[in-house]
């Protein structure tokens, strides 16, 4: 019997490719999507790529009609908008997969200092951060997983072989990751103007971008103490995927072996993690639409760092392809399922 699945949220990117995924889902049903926007429009109407996939009309967000509807509800909302609707959401019985920020971080202090006073702190210590490499066995009880954000996903998943076998100093963390301007949202405004990002490359938000902690929890949670990191974003003129960099000293007497190790020890069985090690360093086409996160490393002899590449699509593996992955895992299906398909290298 198929899961009924309702989308809060479902006009933006993020929106667009769970409906993409979850209409060719074998164990899924989309019974409800809801736009404040674009209520009454036919979603096909909305988005003609979706003809003969989605024929669904956007209704208003509505808690009890979303929880009456569905078994699971995606909430692909603006930050501080999903607080609004998820503890109903809760209270009438749905289960949640939140793709904003609102639940990603535990503190809810530390939430208040990079976004605003927290509505809903009681659900902090419940929500589970949706890395199934780091939570796979808690994502299946769930009732409320916290969809990791795209930057965090790419460099979480480079550092954390290293961390948790205790390889580097972890205080000597530098992520440095660029991202395809769908990662900016759906909305327009100046800075993803064409002409303001073709044939250009910038910085932005350097040292202030609101994805830093949630990085810092998850790594500081590994190494068993608090650390802190740099982290510097990049709006590169592509569409979709993130590339990070991330380097770290080496602890005195590890080799590249152990480096690799590591890597195996931690990902060597997992479905959406594919090492190319040092003989491969990974590009995002090769990930684009997939859910895979590619990742390669390096051992500077000479500076005693490793440097690791992470790459991911930030709409696929950084948002909705990892919702739906949580999804199958709170839902009891291969993990993998709807999400097998090649990635859209050309």
């Amino acid at each position: 019997m198929a899961v009924r699945v309702a989308i809060a949220g479902a006009s933006g990117y993020t929106g667009f490719e769970l409906v993409r995924l979850i209409c060719t889902h074998p164990s899924a049903r989309l019974t409800m999507i809801t736009s404040r926007q674009q209520k009454g429009q036919r979603l096909d109407d909305f988005y003609p790529a979706l003809k003969r996939h989605c024929d669904l009309e956007f209704q208003e967000p509505d808690p009890a009609r979303l929880a009456s509807s569905a078994d699971i509800v995606f909430t692909a909302l603006p930050h501080q908008a999903a607080m609004d609707i998820v503890p109903e959401l809760l209270a009438l019985g749905a289960r949640v997969i939140d793709l904003s920020a609102d639940y990603r971080l535990r503190d809810a202090g530390v939430y208040g200092a990079w976004y605003s006073e927290h509505k809903t702190p009681e659900l902090l210590e419940e929500a589970v951060y949706g890395l199934p490499e780091l939570y796979r066995e808690r994502i299946r009880s769930a009732r409320l997983v916290a969809n990791p954000g795209c930057y965090p996903t790419s460099v979480i998943l480079a550092a954390a072989p290293l961390i948790s076998k205790g390889l580097v100093d972890s205080d000597s963390i530098i992520a440095d990751s660029k991202s395809g301007v769908s990662g900016a949202g759906r909305g327009a405004s100046l800075g993803v103007h064409f002409c303001e990002v073709n044939e250009g490359f910038k910085a932005y938000k350097v040292a202030e971008h609101r994805h830093t902690p949630e990085m810092e929890q998850e790594l500081s949670a590994l190494a068993g103490r608090p650390l802190t990191i740099n982290f510097t974003p990049h709006l590169v003129p592509m569409s979709r995927g993130i590339l990070s960099t991330v380097y770290a000293n080496l602890k005195d007497e590890v080799t590249a072996a152990d480096v690799d190790e590591a890597f195996s020890a931690l990902y060597g069985g997992e479905p959406f993690i594919r090492l190319g090690g040092r003989r491969q360093l990974p590009t995002t086409l090769q990930v684009r639409g997939s859910n895979y996160c590619d990742l390669g490393w390096r051992v500077d002899g000479r500076t005693r760092r490793v440097i690791v590449v992470s790459v991911i699509d930030n709409l696929t593996r950084g948002a909705s392809g990892q919702a739906v992955c949580n999804m199958n895992l709170m839902c009891g299906f291969a993990e993998n399922a709807g999400l097998e398909g090649a990635p859209w290298q050309p």
